[in-house]
């Protein structure tokens, strides 16, 4: 047995069984050991913001950490921004990065970099081995961080020698410490505000927007008449009919910041205090009101189900006071194809038990709130903000639910950083539909440029910001990369092909002529 055997035994004995890979020389011994076991499924990807991100769509939807195998340095910052969004979502995800021999590193060959600089950014965890018998050790460790707590990143980084030189055996799965209560006197004290007759929000995020903390949460505000809010990018929100809705804070400062205004309290489940994506002139960072008393019944952390019935029981909040959403069956849209055509399409379409991965960008909030009563579903969201989620989350999605429909709602800008997905969703066959919504424009800049108030943009400016000069053909990338596609330049043609597709299993990407009113988007 060498080190590369002895860790993916590790690996698997703990429970992992899939690997997104991108790998290189320095990884072939990890990647000759997989093809050697039946208990790890290997997902090979064409770029390493792929891999990481599928990773964090898979954790999202099992709560377990897949590997991702990376190449170096170079190929670990090639999926940094996505190992970001996954940090901000908070799931267990676990690295493996291959390193040269320490005996080669001295001769600074052009792939020679501080590996542990660059894990260092995202990662709650980061070793280097010493020895193939320390590779197998630190495996484990990195799976036991991993899965610590709500979920964290952990990477291993592996020299290429320690997996190539012999060792005696792998390491057992090592104990997991779940996240951390409530104390009893964090309960009282939130009952305690929630009673004193002062204007008071709830902010739920991260595991208190899952079905049954949601029920809970809306007990308590009935009893309370506190309204409930979520975060703007939760990393999984369970909505749709029979299900409690939500009303998200809004993504604009300027929005968000009158709607939170008229508060005196706040309570945070599983989330933080509201603040601007951006800084802004003459704007606020923080969204709720400066002399606001702020409380956390749980951080991101805590056990955010726990908490919430601890809660519920002490406000005598029962069952039968939530509120359950309805379902709602738009009309099928007709004329131009918008943002609220595509969303009543949804609405009306979507299957039950769906996933829908949004980085809709500018299409998104208008879809977000006509899809309230779709049938119910789980929603992904670009939880750090670095585009180029949405492909590599959904397929990661698809991998961890097969047995369920993945929908991809995709602005065309941000599909341009990962679309590589498609190779791979290809590749896998996965269930994913992409809505590619392409109105020729990295629209929200022209939003942003607006807010910043940096002054009127000439055409020099506008250019870069305009991605339509020369117009993407996204049928021809698709189908270069094997997966089937169709046009819709209409509402009812979207609608029709639509419902084909979640009629149809397998990649298939709708381009959505997207027709926008950029400059009334912020109003």
């Amino acid at each position: 047995m060498n080190g590369a055997e002895a860790l993916l035994k590790t690996l698997v004995d703990a429970g992992l069984e899939i690997c997104f890979a991108n790998p290189g020389t320095s990884e072939m011994h990890l990647v000759t050991a997989i093809g050697k076991t039946d208990r790890m499924r290997p997902i090979l990807c064409l770029f390493e913001g792929v891999v990481t991100g599928a990773a964090d769509g898979y954790a999202r939807m099992t709560g377990t950490p897949a590997v991702t195998l990376l190449h170096l340095g170079p190929g670990l910052a090639n999926g940094m921004a996505n190992l970001h969004n996954a940090k901000k979502a908070r799931v267990p995800l676990v690295n493996i990065v291959g390193d040269h021999a320490p005996y080669h590193l001295p001769y600074n060959a052009p792939l020679t970099s501080d590996v542990s600089a660059h894990a260092a950014i995202n990662s709650s965890w980061v070793e280097t081995s010493t020895s193939a018998d320390d590779l197998a050790r630190l495996g484990a460790i990195a799976v036991q961080q991993a899965r610590s707590g709500i979920g964290k990143i952990s990477t291993l980084i592996a020299p290429a020698n320690h997996a190539w030189e012999p060792t005696k055996s792998s390491y057992p799965a090592l104990p997991i410490e779940p996240p951390p209560e409530v104390t009893s006197e964090t309960i009282e004290t939130v009952g305690t505000l929630l009673k004193n007759e002062k204007k008071t929000a709830i902010v739920l995020g991260g595991y208190a927007l899952r079905q049954q903390d949601l029920l809970l949460a809306s007990r308590i505000s009935a009893r309370t008449g506190a309204p409930l809010f979520a975060e703007t990018f939760p990393t999984r929100h369970q909505r749709g009919a029979g299900r409690v809705n939500i009303t998200r804070v809004p993504y604009f400062a300027e929005l968000a910041i009158p709607v939170l205004s008229e508060f005196e309290q706040f309570i945070l489940v599983g989330t933080t205090t509201p603040v601007a994506f951006f800084a802004y002139p003459d704007t606020p960072s923080l969204l709720v009101p400066s002399k606001a008393v702020v409380t956390t019944l749980a951080s991101p952390e805590q056990k955010t189900l726990t908490a919430l019935t601890d809660l519920a029981d002490r406000l005598g909040a029962a069952p039968g006071l939530e509120t359950i959403q309805e379902r709602v069956v738009p009309e099928p849209p007709s004329g131009e194809l918008t943002a609220a055509a595509i969303g009543d399409t949804l609405g009306a379409l979507l299957p039950e038990n769906a996933i829908l991965s949004d980085e809709g960008i500018t299409c998104s909030a208008e879809i977000f709130s006509r899809t309230a009563g779709a049938a119910k579903h789980d929603a992904l969201t670009i939880t750090g903000g670095a585009i180029g989620q949405g492909l590599p989350v959904s397929f990661g999605a698809a991998i961890a639910c097969p047995d369920r429909k993945v929908v991809a709602l995709q602005a065309d800008g941000s599909a341009l950083y990962t679309m590589q997905s498609l190779w791979s969703m290809a590749r896998e066959n996965t269930d994913v539909v992409i809505v590619l919504l392409n109105n020729n424009s990295y629209a929200v800049l022209n939003i942003e440029l607006a807010r910043l108030k940096a002054g009127a943009p000439n055409d020099k400016t506008l250019s870069m910001l305009d991605i339509g000069h020369p117009s993407l053909d996204w049928q021809h990338i698709a189908r270069g990369m094997k997966v089937s596609t169709s046009r819709a330049i209409t509402a009812e043609e979207f609608h029709q092909q639509f419902a084909a597709a979640m009629n149809t299993h397998g990649p298939h990407l709708i381009e959505a002529i997207v027709k926008q009113d950029v400059a009334n988007l912020f109003n």
